[in-house]
Parts: structure tokens; sequence; C-alpha cells
């Protein structure tokens, strides 16, 4: 492949000093990393879905939440892409409710078998209280235009008392099936990004909803937490107009059902996307976007002192907007299958705590919107964790934060990125080759990773990791590692010729592959002056996990 001239200096990298002090601590390492969701809750119940929710609620001992959309959409219950019902409501012949909570119940029963607690998205809007709910159901696939999707349920409800007392029903419905305790430790939420076609009402109409939302969920059980507003982008004047008039409402509007001051918010939410391009034939990612919308976001929050307190959840936090835009008809989206997605979100992920601190709030979770995409081609390009039950290299990242203790310490800052230059600059120049590290009592991590957004061929970085303030003379020294020949089911498939059906044996090589692996077999270190020195290639795009006990 030809370089540009402005990549050249992407095909070589000089050695890189990382070093970690265990002595300085630097805040916890909370698992903000735990937080997935997905458009098709149908999937949930279905069979990869099962075992995939099974893989992520086995990553740590941290509850893993969920989040999905549609869960008060009529329809019978069937998956499709960026669609999904439960039938939850609907009215008789004289426009009297009946309720039917089978279909919701499967979906929430998958989770808390496992030990996973629900952000329970209160949306969208049922068929029989839609002030707009024809068309309905849509059709949609991949290739037609994104703007079909949003039908009938997009509509703001035409009876706001019949929908609050929907919400207090399903509140109830889920106290009498999982008990008050279990019911407080979940997240309440109303609609997703109403500031672009998901919401066809005004910003006021969504605020009235969000105050009958609010008061409905708080009324049954006023120990709940309910957040909002869930809009998209927030570096966007559009979202962040939005944004501020919903949270000016929290603080001084007048409640649409009290006519009172303000409205209750327990925490807030917002999305978060980077944007993808196919340059000179090769994809370039933009995290410097994803990061800018971050940062404007904790900047509004940080901007209303009575707020600032509260938990922030980044309600889907991602490379790109599309999860079921497929690579075939959009090539930007070829990062999705192997190690770029798992790098980038390793570099990313890191930064979001950086960011969170530097505005002074309280980021408790980022939600990665991708799960998987039931009967459809491997390795399509879906942004997915996994295919057809085999995982892909990213699921490998969380498998790594899930192995991390919960004391973040110190990285020493001579290295080429910090948050602040990502997000102005991007990763355009040299690579970004940097570290999370963090430790008890007995374990200490250090994740590393060589990202950079250009998909392009470059040589390994050569860094030696250094680790201080080791309080052990011994040291056992695990090494796990994500790259081409590691921990990596998509090398693997296309090692075999990249099958468009595979035997029963074929998919049990790839299952294995698709495992966090060890780069070698466990060592003991010999610690001298407190400290270890580790030295390692990493392959661009690579990530390494450094555990070591004592």
């Amino acid at each position: 492949m030809a370089f540009s001239e402005g990549n050249a200096q992407n095909t070589e990298h000089e050695k890189v000093s990382v070093q970690v002090d265990l002595s300085k601590e630097n805040g916890k390492l909370n698992p903000i990393w735990s937080w997935f969701g997905y458009d098709e809750p149908n999937y949930t119940y279905m069979k990869d879905g099962k075992k995939l929710l099974t893989e992520l609620s086995q990553l740590s001992k941290t509850p893993v939440y969920v989040r999905v959309h549609s869960l008060l959409v009529t329809g019978d219950g069937k998956a499709a892409l960026k669609w999904g019902s439960t039938n939850v409501y609907t009215e008789d012949q004289n426009g009297n409710p009946v309720y039917d909570w089978k279909i919701i119940d499967k979906i929430f029963d998958t989770f808390i078998e496992r030990g996973m607690k629900p952000i329970a998205q209160i949306g969208f809007m049922p068929e029989a209280l839609s002030s707009k709910p024809q068309p309905y159901r849509h059709f949609w696939k991949p290739g037609d235009n994104y703007n079909d999707i949003y039908t009938g349920w997009a509509y703001p409800p035409k009876d706001y008392q019949k929908f609050a007392t929907l919400v207090a029903k399903w509140v109830q419905h889920s106290i009498d099936r999982y008990g008050k305790k279990e019911v407080e430790s979940w997240y309440w939420e109303l609609w997703n990004e109403p500031n672009i076609g998901y919401w066809k009402g005004t910003v006021e109409e969504y605020i009235k909803l969000y105050d009958y939302t609010a008061h409905a969920v708080k009324s049954v059980l006023p120990t709940a937490k309910i957040g909002g507003p869930e809009v998209t982008g927030p570096a966007w004047n559009v979202s962040e107009k939005f944004f501020r008039t919903f949270m000016d409402h929290i603080v001084s509007g007048k409640n649409a059902v009290t006519g009172q001051t303000g409205a209750p918010l327990d925490f807030v939410t917002f999305h978060a996307k980077g944007d993808p391009k196919v340059v000179n034939g090769a994809v370039q990612m933009n995290m410097g976007k994803q990061l800018k919308d971050i940062d404007k976001g904790f900047e509004i929050v940080a901007s209303y002192p009575t707020l600032k307190h509260l938990p922030i959840i980044i309600g889907e936090s991602d490379p790109e907007g599309c999860a079921a835009c497929s690579e075939e008809l959009n090539p930007q989206n070829a990062y999705r299958n192997g190690t770029m997605y798992s790098s980038y979100t390793a570099a990313s992920f890191a930064r979001k705590y950086d960011l969170a601190k530097s505005r002074g709030v309280n980021l408790l979770g980022a939600v990665t919107w991708a799960f998987e995409f039931e009967d459809q081609p491997w390795f399509a390009g879906f942004r997915d964790l996994a295919t057809n039950g085999v995982d892909k290299p990213v699921l490998n990242v969380f498998r790594m934060f899930g192995m991390m203790p919960e004391n973040r310490v110190e990285v020493h800052k001579n290295l080429a990125y910090d948050f602040a230059r990502i997000r102005d600059e991007s990763v355009r120049k040299e690579a970004d080759v940097n570290a999370l590290a963090s430790k008890n009592a007995k374990t200490a991590a250090v994740m590393v990773w060589n990202y950079h957004d250009d998909n392009l061929p470059a040589k390994d970085a050569s860094v030696d990791l250094e680790i201080k303030g080791v309080p052990a003379k011994k040291v056992r020294l695990f090494h796990y590692r994500i790259d081409k020949e590691n921990s990596n089911s998509y090398e693997a498939w296309k090692k075999m010729g990249s099958p468009k059906d595979l035997s029963p044996d074929q998919i049990a090589a790839l299952e294995k592959a698709g495992k966090l692996r060890l780069l070698n077999d466990p060592e003991w270190l010999t610690v001298k002056k407190g400290k270890v020195v580790i030295s390692m290639n990493l392959p661009r795009q690579g990530v390494s996990l450094f555990k070591l006990n004592w």
C-alpha cells in the first residue's frame, strides 16, 4: 500500500518508555466500561443473545448494566434490524388499556438471572397512544434511508396521563416480580436521542413527557432513579440547546404535573460518537470528535452548580453512530471486526476518566452500543461484540478491563498524547502508545495500547514498561495480548478462507480463538528496589494487559 507523505512517519516508531508508579494513587478506577446496549430488545432472549449476555455478566464481579430500545413498542416481538417490540400496551375497542408483560418479562428475566442491571428505557410510544400512529412498523434494512426508521413510535402521546399510568404500572409490575430492593438498583430513563428523529415532538413536549414520566416513577417508588435527556452530540449547537433547555427546566422550570418548580433528576445522560471515514483507501478513525462530545457534555453538566454532582451515564459512547450499518455498504466501518476496534476502545475509555476529572464531574458509566445481530453472515461488519456466538477482538478489551483492580495509579505524563491533545487533534501524527494502570493490596494491572486513527501498516512499537512502587520481592506476571495473532477470531476466520458456512469443528476453533489469550506462560519476576521493567514489541492496534500478583 502506498503511503502519503503525512502518513510516512507512521511506518517508524521510536522506543517508548511507559512509567507507572504504584505508590501514587489517582482516584478510583470506576467500572465505567461495564455498560452495554443495543437497538433490538428481542435479541436479548435469543440463542446468541443469551450466550453473549452470560459472557458479559462474567467479565468481573462488577454488575453489568444493559440499555435497550423499544421496550414499549407495539408489535409481535419478532426481532429485525433497528426494530423491536413487546406489545406491552394495547387498547380494547372502547379505548381501555390492556397490559401484557410477557415479552418485557422475558427480556428483564434474562438480565436479572445473570445478575445484570437494566437501564430501563421508557420508550417508545405504543401505537394506541401515539398522536400520529401511522405508519408504525418499519422494515428498514442496510442501504435504506436511515430516516425511514422514524415512524409512529417516535411521536408524543395523545394522552399524557395514559402514558404516565403505563409507566406507573410498569414500575409496580417490576417491584412485584423482582422486589423493591432490586428495582431500586436500576436506572429509569425517558426516551433516546430526542434532539433528532427519535422524537417527533418539540423540546417542550419532551420536557412535559419527562415531568409526567418522572412523577409516575416516583409515585410508585420514591427511591427509584430517573434521568435523561439522552441527547446525542452535545458539541452540536442544536443538541446543546436541547440539553440546556432540559437542565434549565430541572432547576427552575414549572412542572407540568405538580405546578411546582423543577423536576426530579437522579442522573444525567447524553451520547458521544466518533466519525470514521475512508481516506486514500484506508479507514481513518476520529477519536477526537467523540472526546469533544464527551467533554462538551461534561462542561454542560458542570455549569449547573446544583446538578454538577449527579452521576453521568454516557448512554451511547462509540466510534460512530449506526451499529446495524454493515461494512459492505459502509466501508468506513471496516474497523469493527479486527484490532482497530479493540485498540480504539482501550485508548478512548482511558481518556474518559481524564475528561471527567478535568471537568470535576461524576462519570458513572459509558455505554458501548454494541451487542450481537442474530442470524447474520459471519463477520458482516456490524458494530457488535460477537458474530454468530463467536467473540470478536473488541470483547477481549472488556475482559481486560474486568481484570483491573479498583484503585487507579499514576502513569507518567511524558508520552505523546494526553486526553486534551486527542480531543483537539485526534491521533493523526505519531501513534498513541500509552497506558492505564490500577492496583489493590495484592495485585496491579497495566493496560498498554498502540493506537492510531489510520488503519495502515506500521512497525511494532518497542515498549519498555517500568513499574515502580511494587511492595514485594517477587511478583508473578501474566501477560494478555490482543493483536493479529492473539485473542482474534477474525484473523482465525480469514486463515480458514473466510468461509460462509462453518463446520462444528471450525466454529469451536473460532470460539477458542475469540477468547482472551496469554501471550506466554506466567513467570516470576524479581523486584529490584521496588521496581520491575518489562520490555516488549507491541504491534500497531495491539493491546496488552500486564497483571502482577504478589
